[in-house]
């Protein structure tokens, strides 16, 4: 009969002979290529605009120029858990559409009446005007509306009510916006969790009790001047 510290050694190759097959694969494994820069290109995008308006490319940055009001949609749906980062600035450099105001995004966002259909689809007929969107499922925070006067975090409920909680109404100065300043945005959706981030900081924190899973982000403003930059989207584990 073997010895104990025979059969001891017997019984261990097993976990040896997987303990090795997984360093291997662990080393062998490709990192992951870094997400998408989606600002690059205006096929990404699909925008709603009241007329006067533009919407343009330069150096690898989309540069929203609006005059009446304007949504402009990123056309690949999203699933949660995930997080959106990018760059924006809000343009004050004396031209027509220079106003400091409206640095506004949906993300998660469906039409619960075709949920399977992007809400910039033709047939819901959308234009750029804000009460188009009254009818989406989606979060959505107005980052220095109201002629930089709010900065707002709401869950549209599909209704016209817009719904705002107190604590999501700030009009601190430090929550406004500052003229030709990068922001840093980062919103993630989460575990039934949304959260919208600026420059590091958590602005907003929402306990969704029923959270939206999949959807389309969009940017959103209104008689401004917005230049956005490294749009990416991450899946989180």
């Amino acid at each position: 009969l073997p010895s104990p510290a025979h059969r001891a050694t017997m019984e261990s190759r097993p976990l040896l002979l997987f303990l090795a097959l997984l360093s291997c694969a662990v080393s062998n494994a490709v990192p992951a290529p870094p997400p998408v820069n989606r600002t690059g290109d205006l096929l990404y995008w699909a925008a709603e605009q009241m007329p006067g308006g533009t919407v343009t490319v330069r150096a690898g940055a989309l540069d929203i120029q609006d005059a009446g009001g304007s949504t402009i949609w990123l056309r690949e749906k999203i699933t949660a858990p995930v997080e959106i980062t990018y760059e924006a600035t809000v343009v004050m450099a004396g031209g027509a559409h220079d106003r400091l105001s409206d640095l506004n995004c949906f993300w998660m966002a469906v039409d619960p009446r075709a949920v399977d259909t992007p809400p910039f689809a033709p047939s819901h007929a959308r234009t750029g005007k804000f009460p188009d969107y009254d009818s989406l499922f989606t979060y959505y925070v107005g980052y220095g509306g109201n002629k930089n006067a709010t900065t707002r975090f709401r869950r549209y409920d599909g209704s016209s009510e817009r719904p705002l909680l107190p604590e999501h109404d700030l009009n601190a100065k430090k929550f406004l916006l500052a003229p030709n300043h990068t922001y840093r945005i980062r919103l993630v959706a989460r575990d039934g969790i949304a959260e919208y981030w600026r420059d590091g900081e958590k602005i907003f924190t929402f306990r969704d009790p029923a959270p939206l899973t999949g959807g389309w982000f969009a940017i959103r403003t209104v008689r401004s001047h917005l230049v956005i930059r490294d749009l990416r989207i991450t899946p989180l584990r």
